[in-house]
């Protein structure tokens, strides 16, 4: 696959507490076959949909690491990215680290305290499928520092930006540098915490996998030890559920609105 553009969501993993127990899961849910995570790499596992690269799943490190799914950003030059995230008011949880030969890893705190990632592939370019069954499809970001993320996410990759015109949300559409926003170019968002949310949901990415059938694959979810934290609901963009796995991470499945 071609490198991604720059701004552009290229991978996503899940941090568990049993890596062996989100295989199972995983594997029954998606449909996705392993491989081998050695101990050199902290036995980080690929995960593949049709013998194509679409996740990893690695162990904690440490038991007070929260059980999440993370999203990383590609990037022709980690390091230079890196400083103009610390310009434009971000942290850095993780200076730029090769991995090997597979690219360069750094994880990164927006204003809003978002955790994100950031990935200059080398022989690891990142997803080998998505926006089909079983694979990546999308990603947003809550926050309730709305005015300082916007800004932050604007500067530090040159995103065109889009606000729906429904007054019922705040929602910012990202597309990348050079393109025009618009439905058919955007790779992400921004969305708003409001008081409907829990006052105690953190700011986060939500990291979503398209599937064939919502309400099964919620159904599937619940069989094997997960929850469903927010019922399949219709969108214009299809049916979405909010799922957490039986670990705790939290994701959302999206499945494409059926032709007429």
């Amino acid at each position: 696959m071609a490198a991604f553009t720059e701004g552009t969501p290229c991978w996503a993993d899940a941090m568990l507490p049993d890596l062996e127990a989100g295989k199972r899961f995983y594997g029954e849910l998606f449909g996705w076959t392993f491989d081998q995570g050695g101990e050199a790499y902290g036995h980080y596992t690929n995960a593949f949909s049709d013998g194509k690269r679409v996740a990893g799943l690695a162990p904690k490190r440490d038991g007070r690491m929260p059980t999440v799914w993370g999203v990383y950003f590609a990037t022709p030059d980690a390091v230079a990215t890196t400083r103009r995230i610390r310009e434009a008011g971000g942290q850095m949880v993780m200076d730029p680290t090769p991995i090997g030969s597979f690219g360069t890893m750094a994880q990164a705190v927006d204003p809003g305290g978002a955790v994100f990632g950031l990935w200059e592939g080398g022989e690891h370019t990142g997803f080998e499928k998505q926006g089909e069954p079983g694979s990546f499809c999308w990603t947003e970001v809550y926050t309730r520092a709305k005015d300082s993320v916007d800004a932050f996410y604007e500067t530090v990759f040159g995103f065109q930006v889009r606000d729906l015109d429904d007054a019922s949300i705040d929602f910012r559409v990202w597309s990348p540098a050079g393109t025009q926003a618009s439905d058919e170019t955007a790779v992400g968002g921004r969305s708003v915490i409001t008081d409907a949310f829990p006052a105690e949901m953190p700011a986060h990415f939500l990291t979503y996998f398209a599937v064939e059938d919502c309400d099964d694959t919620a159904a599937l979810a619940t069989g094997l030890g997960g929850r469903v934290t927010e019922e399949p609901f219709d969108t214009p963009y299809g049916r979405i559920a909010l799922i957490a796995d039986n670990q705790g991470a939290v994701f959302a499945v999206l499945a494409e609105p059926k032709a007429a």
